[in-house]
């Protein structure tokens, strides 16, 4: 992009037509911070430079989670559903071309996946960070899971620009702590989501204010309980360790194992799922304005 073409082009109004394209993909809430911004704040060599040395701006999109009837469904089920990462391919990955095509300014979108050189819990970059930084998810009780105040529990994407347009503050305001949950934790000591972790993975403190003082999360605990990267080496490993040809078969052919065989050869995200637990009970989950289709319904056929 040169000086010229640079100076003939209205950014706010490009803004717009980012935050309009997003939404017409699929994205309910977008936001807009300074890379520089990111870039101080993240890891050595996982800030936006690492991917576009000329970074800008870092767009960060949040698409919605589950269905109001998903929530209801057993946890058995909910391993089934939920996997957001084609309505965020679909957002975000066609906003990158938009704005090139449109703007002329280079972009990628970033993939929501893990970097193949540290392994299968390190991101290629924190979309959460993005996130945050862009106004549009805040930082919960529940294992440092975003929430949004009129939209619970979204999953996000990113694309990184040279472009450099007007960004937006992070949130004034925190949803999490709930009312509901600062008045259970005064009473019992724990908030919902730290009660109803099957795992215990959950602790933390809430200050006078209603404020959270501390968040902490075992993330190995959780994991052990609901990602399942280690499964196929298991399996290879236990059929061949077993000393006996029923236990080999058990281990390759068993039940747990074709369930997962399963999900891996259907593309169903649950190998690298949330359990879900902590946000079955979440009040900004279950009850935000615009939660769930049923509540985005009402809210429009009002509008």
């Amino acid at each position: 992009m040169d000086d010229k073409t640079s100076n003939t082009i209205d950014f706010a109004a490009a803004r717009e037509a980012i935050r309009s394209y997003s939404l017409k993909r699929g994205a309910v809430a977008v936001g807009i911070c300074e890379a520089e911004l990111v870039e101080r704040i993240a890891p050595p060599g996982f800030g936006p430079l690492a991917i576009l040395p000329g970074a800008r701006s870092v767009i960060s999109i949040g698409v919605t989670g589950c269905t109001r009837g998903t929530w209801k469904s057993n946890a058995k089920v909910m391993t089934f559903i939920g996997n957001s990462v084609g309505p965020i391919y679909r957002a975000s990955f066609g906003l990158s071309f938009f704005i090139e095509k449109t703007f002329g300014y280079p972009s990628i979108f970033v993939p929501p996946h893990v970097d193949p050189e540290y392994g299968a819990r390190v991101p290629i970059q924190s979309l959460k960070l993005h996130a945050e930084l862009a106004g549009i998810g805040a930082r919960s009780m529940a294992g440092d899971i975003l929430l949004h105040p009129e939209y619970g529990l979204l999953y996000y994407g990113s694309v990184i620009t040279e472009m450099p347009l007007p960004t937006d503050p992070p949130m004034a305001e925190n949803p999490c702590p709930a009312p509901a949950c600062v008045e259970l934790y005064r009473r019992q000591g724990r908030t919902p989501c730290q009660k109803f972790c099957p795992v215990d993975c959950l602790s933390g403190t809430i200050d006078d204010t209603g404020e959270i003082d501390e968040m902490v999360c075992d993330m190995a605990r959780c994991a052990e309980m609901c990602q399942q990267y280690e499964n196929m080496p298991n399996i290879i490993s236990d059929a061949i360790t077993a000393d006996e040809v029923l236990d080999r078969e058990e281990a390759l052919y068993g039940a747990e194992s074709q369930a997962f065989f399963y999900k891996v050869t259907s593309a169903v995200g649950a190998t690298h799922a949330q359990c879900f637990e902590c946000m079955r009970v979440c009040p900004v989950v279950t009850g935000a304005p615009q939660a769930d289709p049923i509540r985005m319904g009402e809210a429009a056929r009002k509008a």
